[in-house]
């Protein structure tokens, strides 16, 4: 166990939430989700794995929903009575039986690509190792989340609670992307290594067309792009169905749009043209609330009439200006013939492979290193962890909203949004199954406002330890 700089600030932000209890508490969580390289404390015995901020806060939160009386019936219900929460018990069972044993089963039969301490992306027989474990960590970390922050809003459904976190979440982590921005230009990124303490590797001061990537508290522009296309999602969502505070939240709004382009992530970009679309196809459909389907109707309207002129702007754009031209092709259009996108396709085709080679069942977490969601998927839990994982994103997805009482509703639909922007950026690029702490909270809130909903709903005569319909 290594104690680092920052192990004080985390474990200060642990003890803000004792002292505030679960509910209050849980707004320091949201906080910590952009401080995705400040480490509590690093474990070299484990992989090199490193417990960060938002791991701590999780563990923190568990121990305080538990700690409450009826917190264990709280945390039961949610995993093993509510429906969205089985089938993620039954995702990390699988998982957990696929990682123990399947790394021994096929130990030597398949090649894998993996990650070799100091060598990089390696090509190498599949056998157990530390990888095993510190990712199903991660995934337990991820679940435990969603399990605490479902049981918090269950018990009290303050959607306002939720909202200020997100705000919260938004506000540091566009703060710390400007901040990483200056510092990087004036020379002074030191400023900043009290919050990048964690083991991994710190792509700092990388450039795309000229400008500083941002990476914030991240440790690349890829992983800040992630997160930024969540609260993106969940501003998007919540802009176009608040009605009374448009100006506040088209605030919120523009600073995620600002920091998802400055990002410089180009699986970002192509992962928020994902969400777009879905976003449009459901608010056309009326999913959600069937009044807004006359505006998003004029808002599509508007669209259309305005996509030929955006489109010839860019093009005049690409062809007059050579450092939009430069950042379009670095970006977008010349990235799949870069070194590294044909390294991610191999690592993908051989995923696949071992997929295949494993008779379906998978390899088991930390075994395969893939570049995209659904492969990382398929090459580690198998068929099985696959289908269960989609039925849980499934049940997320379709949580009735439409009876919540309006502001309760709106926020569990944005959670909902922000859920679909890890995903979209997950099918672009993710190494793991794992769709991180700030997917499991989101579906967490989602989750917990609806559950609340439903048992509110229910008759008085339905026993207290069930599911809501």
């Amino acid at each position: 166990m290594q104690f680092v700089p920052s192990t004080a600030i985390v474990l200060a932000v642990a003890l803000a939430m004792i002292l505030r209890g679960p509910d209050r508490g849980l707004s320091l969580l949201f906080a910590m989700l952009p401080f995705g390289m400040m480490a509590a404390i690093n474990l070299p015995a484990v992989g090199g794995t490193s417990i960060v901020a938002a791991d701590l806060a999780v563990v923190t939160l568990v121990l305080l929903v538990l700690a409450r009386p009826g917190g264990t019936v709280d945390l039961a219900r949610t995993m093993l009575i509510e429906r969205t929460g089985v089938v993620l018990s039954a995702v990390l069972l699988y998982a957990i039986i696929a990682t123990l044993f399947l790394p021994r089963v096929f130990a030597g039969a398949i090649e894998v690509f993996s990650i070799g301490r100091g060598d990089g992306i390696i090509s190498r027989p599949l056998r157990p190792g530390n990888g095993n474990l510190s990712q199903l960590l991660r995934l337990m970390l991820s679940i435990a989340a969603f399990a605490a922050v479902a049981a918090v809003l269950t018990r009290r459904p303050d959607a306002r609670a939720v909202l200020r976190g997100v705000q919260l979440a938004t506000g540091v982590h566009v703060a710390l992307g400007l901040v990483d921005i200056a510092t990087n230009a004036a020379g002074l990124a030191f400023l900043l290594d009290p919050i990048r303490t964690a083991n991994y590797s710190l792509t700092l001061g990388q450039k795309m067309a000229g400008l500083n990537r941002m990476i914030g508290g991240f440790p690349e522009a890829s992983a800040y792009g992630y997160l930024s296309l969540g609260l993106f999602g969940f501003w998007l969502s919540y802009w176009f169905t608040d009605d009374g505070r448009r100006g506040r939240s088209g605030v919120w709004l523009a600073l995620t749009t600002f920091v998802l382009l400055r990002g410089t992530s180009s699986s970002a970009y192509v992962g928020a043209a994902l969400l777009l679309g879905v976003f449009v196809a459901i608010q056309l459909r009326g999913a959600d609330f069937g009044a807004l389907r006359l505006r998003a109707a004029g808002i599509a309207v508007i669209a259309v009439a305005v996509l030929p002129l955006a489109v010839a702007g860019m093009l005049a754009l690409y062809v007059m200006v050579p450092d939009v031209a430069a950042f379009i092709d670095r970006s977008l259009l010349d990235k799949l013939q870069t070194s590294s996108g044909v390294e991610r396709m191999s690592w993908n085709a051989q995923a696949f492979g071992n997929f295949l080679d494993t008779n379906l069942m998978g390899a088991g977490l930390g075994s395969v290193r893939a570049s995209n969601w659904l492969i990382s998927t398929l090459a580690t839990l198998g068929v099985i962890g696959t289908a269960l994982m989609l039925m849980f994103l499934w049940r997320v997805a379709t949580l009735p909203t439409a009876d919540m009482d309006r502001d309760a509703g709106r926020v569990a639909v944005a959670c909902k949004f922000a859920c679909a922007g890890f995903l979209a950026r997950a099918l672009v690029v993710k190494a793991t199954p794992n769709l991180e702490i700030a997917f499991f909270v989101m579906a967490g809130a989602a989750v917990g406002l609806c559950s609340a909903a439903a048992w509110a709903r229910a008759p008085a005569s339905t026993p207290r330890l069930g599911a809501p319909a």
